[in-house]
């Protein structure tokens, strides 16, 4: 009984389960229409768990962050609880788009989870139907207690993974490319089997990258495997100029690599562009392949699309009349360009 009762009170130690527990509480606590925590990366705002009666903020669901009341809220320029939305004026904008989307928020309930320095990660939110009681404010000191602890939580699962990384960074010889340098394909099934659960828990933006070297066999042919192997060194030092430090490369075998970027569906674009560049400017022209990793579905789903779009940037570029056409990205507004250093 006695080894129950501390199993019950432990601390949690991943975010993800802190997330749980705070809108289970809530919503047996505070009834409401839903209830749920999100991520707020550049535009977009995701939901990672959710208590859901009807509003559709199921985890993975994704909008946009311009139009979220939760950014009246982050900005001041609303309360952090809002009993009746049709009496705030600055709200207007946002409860008619949510209503053209078939989402009815008549009350919201919001608070923000923070970084240690400040910066936002995301929100606890809480939406209804109908207006609630006005008296529901003196809720706010409860709602801004749990958001800090999440926040706390946040900050140690955030360190601990930190921490992880740096020891996992160094790989062994035996996940490691000896021609490249690179993760070779069992390093790269290994980072991504281990970095699977993080990416769900944090709701991180990544895109996965597949790419597929269009000269190398000519060079073989040509000049010899010499040449080859210098032509795949060229391209692993390349690709890593312009990689984030802990994005992870990979040479899958033969001609074929791929990475990881910890960008979001709206800044693919720059880094496509980015990336041809790059190889063009060092005479090892690549086909590319994006795709963003979801929440829910994870990397198996979009190394497959990004597989697949690689593949049809491959066949458009040995076509004559399609020739600079660029690989297909999702159709996203261009976010911020990704960086090597990161923003």
């Amino acid at each position: 009984m006695t080894d129950t009762v501390i199993a019950d009170l432990a601390p949690p130690r991943a975010f993800d389960q802190a997330c749980h527990m705070v809108v289970d509480y809530l919503a047996e606590a505070l009834p409401m229409g839903a209830w749920a925590v999100t991520r707020v990366a550049g535009d977009r705002q995701t939901i990672l768990v959710s208590d859901d009666h009807g509003f559709g903020l199921a985890p993975g669901v994704e909008g946009s962050w311009t139009l979220s009341v939760c950014r009246t809220m982050v900005s001041g320029e609303t309360p952090r609880i809002v009993p009746d939305t049709g009496a705030e004026p600055a709200l207007c904008d946002v409860i008619a788009a949510a209503a053209e989307g078939g989402m009815a928020v008549a009350a919201y309930v919001g608070t923000p989870i923070l970084y240690p320095d400040g910066g936002l990660f995301g929100t606890v939110i809480g939406v209804d139907e109908r207006p609630l009681d006005p008296g529901f404010v003196t809720h706010e000191t409860l709602l801004d207690l749990l958001s800090s602890l999440l926040s706390s939580v946040l900050e140690a699962d955030t360190n601990a993974v930190r921490s992880a990384r740096e020891l996992e960074r160094a790989v062994s010889d035996a996940e490691t490319d000896t021609l490249t340098g690179l993760l070779n394909r069992r390093g790269w099934d290994r980072w991504l089997a281990r970095e699977e659960e993080r990416f769900r828990r944090f709701g991180d933006p990544a895109s996965v990258v597949m790419m597929d070297l269009d000269g190398l066999k000519r060079v073989n042919d040509t000049e010899g495997h010499d040449a080859g192997d210098a032509y795949l060194r060229r391209t692993a030092d390349t690709l890593r100029s312009v990689t984030r430090r802990g994005d992870p490369l990979a040479r899958l075998g033969g001609d074929e690599f791929a990475m990881v970027a910890t960008v979001g569906p709206d800044d693919v674009g720059p880094l496509v562009t980015r990336l041809q560049n790059a190889l063009d400017a060092a005479g090892t022209p690549c086909s590319m392949g994006v795709a963003p990793v979801g929440v829910t579905s994870g990397f198996a789903e979009a190394i497959a699309e990004a597989d697949a779009a690689m593949y049809q940037d491959k066949r458009a570029r040995r076509d004559p009349d399609r020739a600079g056409v660029g690989p297909v990205v999702p159709d996203r507004p261009t976010g911020t360009p990704y960086t090597p250093e990161g923003s």
